[in-house]
């Protein structure tokens, strides 16, 4: 009963005309950055953050970021289908077959399942997040200094464990964004730190210039550098639904992409990709005929993308219930959080249930908007895809540095923008995943503040991690995936991904 009446406020406060409004922005804006190759929906939120801080609702602002997030997931089809260009890394499996079915004729049919896929997969994903989130929500309230700590650690290693490349360089990575959240005042002593008699960082790095630096900024040099020719396989996409059998044989990987996705989305460092990827792989396996994949199946479409939409949205789950993001995306929904003054974690869904579950309710709204904008519009997204990147490139940079400079109106911000996206562009050259250092940047403030807290409540006594039961668990569960990362043949499986990600 109480999730009955749980949703009935969410979808009450998701239904007014102002979240609607910013919903239908957050989609089609979501939509348009996957359509468009190159940017991706962490550097657009990232680009975003700024016009959170302008908005007095901060129900609106996050379900509209929260749109652009799904959103992108797919819009990122409509590229990888129709120029074997994905737009989002997620889609990047949808491209096998999909780009093959659209070289039949069959684009109209590959768009709709991706489509119709997606918003089944939302629409269960939904369902799950306000299934789960209310009883996790209710652990996590008992929850002490010592038990945040350790989750946190387990946050962080699981971050280092599903990011690809070295697990030395994602470890650096995380290192380096846990010292950059040490810049600004000691919260016990009030001593500035790590500042270097800049008085504008004495309140620490700006978490909006470091995001858009790393992930916008430098994403746009790595762009400019790839910039590649897109060529449109089709200038008009008709059939656009699919036939009996096509609709018959799409309804299995649907569901298994479904439930596997939505499993692997609570994952930290990625679920939304690694979701994508495990379903192409398991319809390989389970297929009659597996010689099919890669010459247009369809399975090959609906399962990776029911999978990386259900993904995408069961990521909300520890951010809403646990203040630990699940991705990079969910970090910058964290640092939107508290750019509107709200402090993440376990009490928002105490505190402020119309924001908690007006989000969830807003995901199938959203979804539903998806689908009745996608199809009707593939016309209008198949033009886009025509626009020259050196057209795009000063525009969006404009945008980004309003955008920082206007949260705290600080020169200095903007020479850390610069900074980060240089930063970000060697990071990527060498090979080194952004993601773990941004987690650590978020997480770093609260890591220190729950070890600190813990520590003084103990007398200093450290075995408090191990005395408290649910503190030992995460810590034996951070143990045991580092242990697992390092092991030779899970190693030299991250090197292969990276390398054919690269």
């Amino acid at each position: 009963m109480d999730l009955l009446q749980n949703l009935a406020l969410g979808f009450q406060t998701a239904s007014t005309l102002w979240n609607l409004l910013f919903c239908f922005i957050g989609v089609l804006l979501g939509t348009l950055i996957g359509v468009l190759p190159g940017i991706g929906a962490t550097a657009t939120i990232a680009m975003l953050l700024p016009i959170t801080f302008q908005i007095g609702d901060p129900v609106g602002a996050l379900i509209m970021l929260a749109g652009i997030y799904y959103g992108a997931q797919y819009g990122g089809s409509t590229t990888a289908i129709l120029i074997n260009m994905p737009g989002e890394s997620s889609s990047a499996v949808t491209a096998l077959d999909g780009y093959q079915m659209a070289r039949k004729g069959r684009a109209g049919a590959a768009l709709a399942t991706a489509a119709i896929g997606s918003f089944v997969a939302g629409t269960v994903a939904t369902g799950l997040v306000a299934l789960f989130a209310p009883p996790l929500t209710a652990i996590a309230l008992k929850f002490g200094a010592a038990e945040y700590f350790s989750l946190m650690i387990v946050g962080l290693v699981s971050s280092v464990a599903l990011a690809h490349g070295s697990v030395v360089k994602a470890i650096a990575m995380v290192i380096i964004g846990l010292l950059l959240g040490l810049v600004g005042t000691d919260i016990y002593s009030g001593t500035p730190r790590f500042t270097f008699g800049i008085r504008e960082y004495a309140d620490g790095l700006n978490f909006v210039a470091l995001a858009v630096g790393v992930f916008g900024i430098a994403e746009i040099l790595r762009n400019l550098e790839t910039d590649r020719t897109r060529e449109v396989i089709v200038a008009k996409v008709s059939g656009l639904m699919p036939t009996r059998d096509e609709l018959r044989r799409m309804v299995a990987p649907v569901l298994r992409g479904t439930a596997l996705g939505s499993a692997l989305g609570v994952l930290p460092g990625g679920g939304a990709i690694l979701a994508s990827f495990a379903s192409y792989t398991l319809e390989k396996r389970v297929a009659d005929n597996p010689s099919e994949f890669g010459q247009g199946a369809i399975q090959g479409v609906a399962g990776p993308e029911s999978a990386n939409n259900a993904g995408a949205q069961t990521s909300f789950i520890p951010m809403l219930t646990l203040g630990i993001p699940a991705n990079p995306v969910m970090a910058l929904m964290i640092g939107a959080m508290i750019i509107q003054g709200i402090v993440p974690g376990p009490n928002v869904a105490a505190e402020q249930p119309a924001l908690f579950w007006g989000i969830i309710a807003s995901m199938w709204i959203g979804n539903l908007m998806l689908v009745i904008l996608n199809l009707p519009l593939i016309g209008l997204w198949v033009k886009l895809l025509t626009i020259p990147y050196y057209i795009l490139f000063p525009i969006i940079m404009a945008f980004c540095s309003i955008g920082v400079y206007s949260v705290n109106s600080n020169v200095y911000d903007l020479f850390f923008v610069a900074f980060a996206g240089l930063a970000g562009y060697v990071f990527a050259k060498l090979r080194c995943e952004p993601a773990p250092l941004l987690l650590g940047f978020v997480l770093g403030p609260l890591l220190e503040e729950n070890l600190r807290r813990a520590m003084i409540l103990s007398r200093g006594d450290p075995t408090t991690f191990f005395t408290r039961p649910i503190s030992a668990i995460l810590l034996l569960i951070a143990l045991a995936v580092l242990v697992v990362v390092f092991l030779p043949a899970v190693r030299r499986k991250r090197e292969e991904v990276f390398v054919e990600e690269a």
